[in-house]
């Protein structure tokens, strides 16, 4: 018996709409989801783990990875930081039939639709923009520059809406999940 590959979900959205807060939820209920680690040139936030919650490297050991073709997407993020998707894991869940979640910008989701056209695109909305606003600045994890540069690349991904398959807008996380869930075809519990 062969097994079937796996639909891939990615899922983005704008800077403090949720995206982290939505995929926990769903790998809490769903541990067989598996959820892409993103390589990052960042710093590591407070109480962030390498590994877990990224794979924190070097600006050089990026580069390597871009030019050995390890990445399935990668993007400059807000101007700054660059961050990637590491491309032999996902074609490992994939080809195991696992289902598998990325959660990425839309620099990113635009590059993976180039290669996987066959996924599923879910966009992650905010309910207003003031919420956005609010979540961002309630985080406390960026200075005014670095939040004035994210709300700027907010407005531009909010406008890329329309280019998803499917549109959810994350006023509760709970119903958000559960949206999210019922798009990834995961069964009802």
């Amino acid at each position: 018996m062969t097994t079937t590959p796996a639909r891939l979900t990615v899922l983005a959205g704008p800077t403090a709409v949720g995206k982290g807060t939505v995929s926990a939820d769903v790998r809490a209920r769903y541990p067989q989801v598996w959820l892409s680690v993103s390589a990052t040139t960042r710093a590591p936030r407070p109480g962030e783990i390498d590994g877990v919650h990224y794979h924190f490297v070097s600006a050089e050991e990026f580069d390597r990875m871009v030019l050995d073709g390890e990445l399935l997407e990668w993007a400059v993020v807000h101007g700054r930081n660059r961050y990637g998707t590491p491309r032999g894991p996902v074609e490992a869940r994939l080809a195991a039939g696992e289902p598998a979640l990325l959660e990425i910008d839309l620099q990113g989701a635009r590059q993976v639709r180039e290669t996987m056209p066959d996924a599923r695109f879910v966009f992650l909305a905010p309910p207003s923009w003031d919420e956005l606003v609010r979540r961002l600045v309630g985080r406390g994890t960026e200075d005014a520059e670095e939040r004035e540069r994210r709300l700027t690349t907010a407005r531009v991904e909010l406008a890329a809406e329309p280019e998803f398959d499917h549109v959810i807008v994350n006023d509760d996380v709970t119903r958000a999940t559960d949206e999210l869930i019922e798009v990834m075809g995961l069964p009802t519990r």
